[in-house]
Formats: C-alpha cells, sequence, structure tokens
C-alpha cells in the first residue's frame, strides 16, 4: 500500500517548542555550572601557588642564609598567570608574565604604567602580605589572572551564543517542516475533496448525458433514478465527512460488520467498471459493536481500500477484513495481496504529503490515523508488511 501520514498530533507542537525551550535551558545551566567549578578551581589553584610563593619569601626572610633554597625557583617555575612583587611602599622589585613596556618613558611614567598594572590585578585578586612576625611589612605580592582563565570566563558567553544559535536553527527548522506539512496537508485536502466530490457528480452527469440523448429509454427511468439517489447520498455523506474534520464528532455504538459491509458493497459494484477482479472478504467472530462516528470510520475503511487496491499489481487479488476483539479492546485487520512495504518506510508512510503513486497526494493515510487516532482514541499501524507479499494495517479501537 502506498499513502501518507498523520501529521502532528494536536498539541504536539507547543509541547515540542517547550521541551525544545528546556533542553536548551539545561544544555545552557549544566555548561555554565560545569564552567563555574572549572573556573573556581582554576582560580583556586593559582591563589595556593601564589599564597606559597609568599611564604617562602617570608620563610627566606626569617631563616639563616644557609641551606638549600631550590624549592623557590620550582614554585616560581609553576607561575603561569601575571605576577608582581613590591616593597612595603609597592615599588615593584620582580615580575612575571607581565606585559608592560616602559622603554622610553620618564621614572614619572614607568612609576604611573606600573601603578596602572598593580590597580588592574587588585581589583582581580587581593594582594598577599609578606611580613616578619605579623608586625613588620617586607613585601606585596599582586597578582592577575591566566590567560586560560581569562578564557574560560569567555566561555559561558560563548555557550550561551551557541545555545542561543541551536534553538534559533532548531525552531526555524521545525516552523520550516511544520509549514511544509500544513501546505501538503491543505493542498492535500482540497485535491481529496475534489476527488471525493467528483465521483458521484461525474455518475450525475453521465445518468443525465443518457436521459438527454436517449429519451426514448423510459423503461429505464426507475433505474437511472435509483442510482442518481445513490450518487445524492453520496454526495451528502462526503459533505458530512468534511464537516466534521477539525470539530469533535458524535461517537456512537455501531455494529462494525454492517459498516464495513456497507463500504464493500460500495466498492463491489464499481469494481468491474474499473476492469478490475478483487475479492472482497470479511471474516468475524460475530455481531461486535464498537463506539465510532460512522460516516468518519467508513472514510478510514475507504482510504485503506483505495491503498490496497492501488498496491495490487496486475488488477486482481484480495482485500481481506478480519474482526477480533482481545482483552477489552476491538481489532480489524485490513490485508492486501499487493506489492507490499518495505519496513523502513512503515511509519513514513502516515506522513502528510507521503506516496509512492505518480498522481498521490499522500493525504489518505494521513487523514485515517487521525481519525482514528485523534477522533476515536484508538491506533493505527502497519501490522506486517515486506514487499512482494502484501500488507496488513490495522485498526485498534478502545473497548
Amino acid at each position: 500500500m502506498a499513502g501518507p501520514a498523520s501529521g502532528i498530533p494536536l498539541g504536539m507542537a507547543g509541547r515540542f517548542k517547550i521541551l525544545l525551550l528546556i533542553l536548551a535551558s539545561l544544555f545552557v545551566v549544566g555548561l555554565l555550572v560545569y564552567s563555574q567549578q572549572v573556573t573556581d578551581q582554576l582560580l583556586q589553584r593559582e591563589r595556593e601557588v601564589v599564597a606559597l610563593y609568599a611564604r617562602s619569601l617570608e620563610y627566606l626572610n626569617q631563616s639563616p642564609n644557609t641551606g638549600d633554597f631550590s624549592f623557590v625557583f620550582d614554585v616560581i617555575r609553576t607561575i603561569d598567570f601575571p605576577i608582581v612583587q613590591t616593597d612595603a611602599n609597592n615599588v615593584p622589585q620582580y615580575a612575571k608574565n607581565v606585559e608592560i613596556d616602559t622603554a622610553g618613558l620618564s621614572e614619572a611614567e614607568k612609576a604611573a604604567a606600573w601603578h596602572e598594572v598593580l590597580a588592574r590585578m587588585d581589583e582581580q585578586n587581593i594582594p598577599i602580605r609578606i611580613a616578619i612576625d605579623d608586625t613588620v611589612t617586607l613585601n606585596f605580592v599582586h597578582y592577575g589572572e591566566s590567560r586560560l582563565l581569562r578564557q574560560l570566563r569567555w566561555l559561558p558567553v560563548v555557550e550561551i551564543a551557541v545555545a542561543t544559535l541551536f534553538v534559533t536553527i532548531a525552531y526555524v527548522g521545525f516552523s520550516y517542516i511544520k509549514r511544509s506539512e500544513q501546505s501538503n496537508i491543505w493542498v492535500g485536502m482540497a485535491r481529496e475533496t475534489a476527488h471525493q466530490l467528483g465521483t458521484p457528480l461525474s455518475s450525475l452527469m453521465g445518468w443525465l448525458e443518457r436521459m438527454r440523448h436517449h429519451p426514448e429509454a423510459s423503461s429505464s427511468l426507475g433505474e437511472v433514478a435509483a442510482e442518481m439517489q445513490n450518487d445524492i447520498e453520496r454526495l451528502n455523506k462526503v459533505a458530512a465527512r468534511f464537516s466534521k474534520i477539525g470539530s469533535k464528532p458524535d461517537l456512537k455504538e455501531e455494529n462494525l460488520e454492517e459498516v464495513i459491509e456497507e463500504v464493500m458493497d460500495y466498492f463491489r459494484r464499481r469494481l468491474p467498471r474499473s476492469g478490475r477482479t478483487v475479492e472482497l472478504t470479511l471474516q468475524t467472530p460475530g455481531e461486535v459493536r464498537a463506539s465510532i462516528n460512522r460516516e468518519l470510520f467508513e472514510w478510514v475503511i475507504e482510504n485503506l481500500m483505495k491503498n490496497a487496491l492501488d498496491a495490487m499489481e496486475g488488477g486482481s487479488g484480495t482485500i481481506a477484513f478480519a474482526i477480533s476483539r482481545a482483552a477489552g479492546r476491538t481489532s480489524i485487520d485490513v490485508s492486501d495481496t499487493g506489492r507490499g512495504i518495505d519496513p523502513k518506510f512503515h511509519k513514513e508512510i502516515f506522513r502528510p504529503g507521503y506516496s509512492t503513486k505518480k498522481r498521490g497526494w499522500g493525504l489518505g493515510l494521513s487523514l485515517s490515523k487521525r481519525i482514528i487516532e485523534d477522533y476515536h482514541r484508538g491506533r493505527l499501524f502497519v501490522k506486517q508488511s515486506a514487499p512482494g507479499v502484501g500488507t496488513t494495517f490495522r485498526i485498534r479501537l478502545r473497548a
């Protein structure tokens, strides 16, 4: 069988947007928390290194000038961030990883340049005081942030920008898909309406043409009137079906065997005219009743039969209906001996606009799925199918 499928269920679009927003928010919050933890850990490491350097200087100033002081240089080698050691009056004595060019400057200008560097560092971190017995201040150690730490501080901004871009692309893509799907639905619905109305209208025009050109055939007027009455009833039925789309239909207890037989009789009368030899069968365990909307449910059965007929190669085959009831649920299996469907397309065929027929509009199965699942709270799915072995669709209705 070939045909389309149900579009996005009612309310799904709104839920999808909310879910997308929640996922994006969780993504951003998670990255922000993680990057902040990494930043705090790196900042704490730099503070510990500076504190170790300061304690080393205090130790040197309070110890005899003997012993191995190579550990101080080991500490200095690990420093990869800006650091300036000053005397008690904040006059620079030693600097590392500080980018400052004092060439050609006067002493006053050099002092001003260093003062600006120290001020920036002190805004980032409180300088560490080096003293003897906590009474005599010897030095201050000023330090800034490493390049890696500065880059990490920009990471949340980059994360938010990337997340925003992701959400924007996803939203635009989803909106485009939705608009395309809605366009397919409207085009398909318009063509389906023309197709549904075209059959009985063509028949009525044929009967009128016969009466106009063969008025002498008065003996067949009863037959003509009966056929025209059938076509008019068909038009009323089509109008009733389309009037129920978009509104909540009334569900009533109906005999499923009777409903399906009526659709089968409709096709039996028209199959000989199309040159097809198709056997229609129905198996039922007895009278099975279900709560359905008769007009819409008949439409589903017709769509499944049309797809089955289109799938039959050679113009002959079998379409079998089987009604069963188990665990409080009613199932209707619609099987055909057509060309079958590749398993990878079992869900794809229910997408609006999808069709393997050259003249297909991709709406029949989509509309049928919506009628069963949205209006009858049931399910419509491919029970089994494979190329060359036919297809079985299952309609499952709630008790």
